[in-house]
């Protein structure tokens, strides 16, 4: 099914320098890239520049997220993924872009996240395969990652209320529902 002139197994860059930059998307199982429509949310609730940002992308898939992150200006984006075959995508697409400010490893993304100084990063973004369960797990380093005044993005499949996010130190400040999708976003709650 073709939307705006999008083959089926692609999506793309929807603002910044790499804007309409497409990207390809492998038929994996699991594999669930970040609509749109969600994507354009998330970052005019983060503000459309995101100069000088340090971001990681913790469970990269297609890099969408990241990716839309260094288009915009981050200084610092590290994207995590653990399948060979995506990670060589993301490493042939910031070959192609030239993204030197993105970093790629193969990894566990909750590995990744476990490593980081406290109070380092300005975004975190997890998107975690919605058959892991590896929310909560991701959540925790995560809160501890962020700088006071940064970001968590949560992509779920269902919704994490303040009761649910309490236990992290965490707060939801907007929160939308696309199809099966829960986009959120979080901030540390002191």
């Amino acid at each position: 099914m073709k939307k705006q002139g999008i083959p089926p197994h692609e999506i793309r860059i929807i603002g910044g320098q790499w804007k309409r930059t497409r990207l390809a998307v492998l038929d994996k199982p699991g594999l669930r890239p970040t609509p749109d429509r969600v994507r354009e949310t998330l970052f005019n609730w983060l503000g459309q520049d995101l100069t000088g940002w340090r971001c990681i992308d913790a469970f990269a898939g297609t890099g969408a997220l990241g990716f839309e992150a260094a288009s915009r200006g981050a200084v610092d984006v590290l994207l995590v993924e653990q399948d060979p075959q995506l990670v060589a995508q993301l490493r042939s697409l910031q070959t192609k872009l030239a993204a030197t400010t993105v970093h790629i490893e193969r990894g566990n993304g909750l590995t990744a996240l476990g490593r980081l100084a406290p109070s380092s990063m300005d975004l975190v973004l997890l998107d975690p395969p919605f058959e892991s369960d590896l929310w909560s797990k991701a959540l925790k380093p995560a809160a501890s990652a962020i700088k006071p005044d940064g970001a968590i993005y949560l992509e779920a499949s269902t919704a994490w209320d303040d009761a649910r996010l309490e236990p992290f130190g965490l707060t939801q400040v907007r929160h939308v529902k696309a199809g099966a999708v829960h986009a959120h976003l979080l901030r540390r709650t002191s």
